[in-house]
C-alpha cells in the first residue's frame, strides 16, 4: 500500500507524494477519490463540514457508491440548517456520516461561550483535538479545500503530506473554482445549506460566522473583527523534519 508509512522508507517523503500529485493534477475528482481508495482502503476517511464543496464530494461518494468513511466535527454550536442538511444528505445517498464531538461536554465551563474569551482555544477544543484523535486512526484523509479560497490554501496539492497530522492529505477539488462547485451542485441538484443563499458563502459554527457584504471575500464572515482566518484544521505548520 502506498501510504505515508511506506513513504517513510524514502529519503524524501515529499518527493514521493509529489509524483502522485503531478499525476493526479487536473484529473476528475471521482478519479482522485478512486485513487485514494485503491491506495488507502479502510485507512482513508473524509472529514466534511457540509460546505458547498463538501456536498459535491458527498454526492460523488454517494452516486459512485465509493467505500469511504465519512465524519463531521459536531462542535455542538453548528447552525440548525447544518444539522438539517446532515440528515438530508444521509437520507439522499443512504450514507452514514459520523458525528465526532469534543472530548469535553459543551456545557461545561471549559467550553461554554469560550469563543468570546479565546476563539483559538475554542477551535482547538471543538475541532482540532477531536480531528487529531480521528486522524490517528487512518493513513490519509480527504478534504474539500480549494486553492482559490484563501492565500494559505493557494499552494495546496491534489495529494500532499499533512505536516500537522502526519498523514497524507487528499484534496480532490483543489483546482476547482467557486463557479465549478456551484455548477456541479445545480447540474446534479445536490442538497446544500440554505444559508448559502442568505449571504453565508463560508459556514462554520454560528457564534463565529456572519453573512458577508457585497465585495467581501467569501471567508470574511468567519471570525469577523479579529485577525483569525482559520480554525486550525488546514493551517500550514513548519516542522523540523
Amino acid at each position: 500500500m502506498n501510504n505515508l508509512k511506506t513513504f517513510n522508507s524514502y529519503t524524501n517523503v515529499n518527493n514521493a507524494l509529489d509524483v502522485f500529485a503531478k499525476e493526479l493534477e487536473g484529473k476528475p475528482p471521482a478519479e482522485i477519490l478512486e485513487w485514494a481508495i485503491s491506495n488507502y482502503g479502510e485507512r482513508l476517511t473524509f472529514a466534511t463540514g457540509f460546505g458547498a464543496e463538501g456536498c459535491v464530494l458527498i454526492d460523488l461518494i454517494g452516486r459512485h457508491r465509493l467505500t469511504i468513511d465519512l465524519f463531521t466535527l459536531d462542535t455542538g454550536v453548528l447552525f440548525e440548517e447544518t444539522y438539517e442538511l446532515w440528515k438530508k444528505l444521509e437520507q439522499r445517498y443512504g450514507l452514514t456520516i459520523r458525528g465526532v464531538t469534543p472530548d469535553s461536554n459543551a456545557e461545561t465551563p471549559e467550553l461554554s461561550r469560550l469563543w468570546e474569551r479565546d476563539p483559538d482555544q475554542c477551535c482547538s477544543l471543538r475541532k482540532v483535538t477531536p480531528l487529531q484523535s480521528e486522524l490517528q486512526k487512518v493513513d490519509a484523509w480527504i478534504t474539500a479545500i480549494r486553492r482559490d479560497q484563501t492565500p494559505q490554501r493557494a499552494t495546496a496539492s491534489v495529494v500532499e503530506r499533512d505536516k500537522k497530522f502526519e498523514i497524507v492529505k487528499v484534496n480532490p477539488l483543489v483546482s476547482w473554482t467557486k463557479q465549478d462547485v456551484w455548477k456541479y451542485l445545480h447540474d446534479f441538484r445536490v442538497p446544500y445549506n440554505p444559508l448559502h443563499d442568505r449571504g453565508f458563502p463560508s459556514i462554520g459554527c454560528w457564534p463565529c460566522t456572519s453573512p458577508i457584504n457585497p465585495g467581501e471575500e467569501d471567508r470574511s464572515g468567519r471570525w469577523r473583527g479579529i485577525s483569525k482566518t482559520e480554525c486550525g484544521l488546514h493551517e500550514t505548520v513548519i516542522l523540523t523534519d
